[in-house]
């Protein structure tokens, strides 16, 4: 048996997991019904934690207070800031008598720490379902609050939403952030309809009080500076307690980096969380991101030397069609639509981006909340 055999038998197992992983698991939400909301009119708390977020504050803060619910707060959380982040907000309020302030002084056993902020907001809302976003980000439809609030229910104590980024027209590095967002919403939706929920993005979540007390907040986690969404979801979700929300209105929005090297850094951050993540889902998310890296490399090698070319070349195109046919389903679900042409290319960039940034935090370790 020659080399090129081994790497083509290899080859095989690789396709044969990612078939598994799109099929599977991907295809459950891709593939799944829209979702249709019981509206429940429960009382939610907002929860937006600033540090140094003035500007987008008075942006986005008055849309929140728009929104079109029968009974809700806003609780703005000061995280120290050194700008004039609390001014916007005591204005804030000043305008809207359902806006509460939490201003939070530098802690030396927490400083810097986003965890003991938003504990600290949380402890202050008054009532008992939470429904969290971050300051940079505007709800897509006045029926936010009431989209997140009505997939609430006695078993499902936790919702994961979408937090897409806004579009930039003639950007590349946009489209590459979007489509990255937009991938792993994908992945941890479908996760969670195949029963193993396993993150959400603090841009657009909610669970119920109780959920947090239970587990004594973020204290398990509280010396990592990242994880106040992903680390804790990691820690509380299982298939009984957690559901989505993908409704077209139930979305929230942020603006995306502009600068390559401040998405760098900061993917490098969200990344960093994944090792402390529970045993089953680092197995199952390395095995699926190193399936992808040598599904590329190994296809295009033996495409190049020609070896067994046809049945190469058939997985190869099959596998790449399943991907295409998949992430445009639930880019469809997701208002992403646009993304799909470029899907190929994308992903092939973002799967050695990923790389890099594996390589990156290993050699150095990445800077956390400002």
């Amino acid at each position: 048996m020659t080399y090129l055999d081994i790497i083509f038998y290899i080859f095989l197992i690789v396709v044969f997991i990612q078939l598994s992983y799109y099929l599977l698991i991907f295809g459950k939400f891709a593939f799944g019904k829209m979702q249709k909301s019981k509206p429940k009119n429960i009382a939610v708390s907002v929860l937006v934690c600033a540090k140094n977020e003035a500007q987008n504050l008075h942006k986005f803060v008055p849309l929140i207070a728009k929104q079109d619910y029968p009974d809700f707060e806003i609780v703005l959380i000061n995280d120290a800031s050194t700008d004039n982040s609390l001014a916007i907000m005591e204005d804030l309020a000043a305008k809207h008598n359902n806006i509460n302030i939490v201003d939070v002084k530098n802690n030396e056993a927490f400083w810097a720490n986003k965890k003991y902020a938003l504990t600290l907001g949380i402890k202050a809302a008054k009532n008992d379902y939470l429904l969290f976003t971050d300051a940079d980000c505007k709800p897509t439809s006045k029926h936010w609050i009431k989209e997140m609030s009505s997939q609430f229910s006695n078993e499902k104590t936790i919702i994961l939403g979408y937090g897409g980024h806004s579009r930039i027209k003639k950007s590349v590095l946009n489209k590459l952030i979007r489509y990255e967002t937009m991938l792993t919403a994908i992945q941890y939706f479908s996760f969670t309809k195949f029963g193993i929920p396993y993150m959400g993005v603090g841009r657009n979540l909610a669970y119920r009080k109780d959920v947090f007390y239970r587990v004594n907040g973020f204290v398990d986690h509280m010396d990592i500076n990242s994880g106040d969404d992903d680390l804790f979801i990691n820690s509380v979700a299982n298939s009984n307690n957690t559901s989505i929300c993908f409704t077209p209105v139930s979305f929230t929005r942020s603006k995306s980096k502009t600068n390559f090297n401040d998405w760098f850094n900061q993917k490098r951050r969200h990344i960093s969380t994944a090792h402390h993540y529970k045993l089953l889902h680092k197995l199952l998310l390395a095995e699926f991101y190193s399936s992808q890296i040598l599904f590329w490399i190994m296809g295009i090698f033996l495409i190049f030397m020609k070896f067994k070319l046809i049945i190469v070349l058939a997985l190869f195109i099959f596998i790449l069609l399943l991907k295409y046919l998949i992430v445009g389903f639930a880019s469809k679900k997701l208002n992403e639509t646009d993304l799909i042409f470029l899907t190929p290319f994308l992903e092939l960039f973002l799967v050695f981006f990923q790389f890099s940034i594996f390589i990156a935090n290993l050699i150095s370790k990445p800077k956390h909340w400002k």
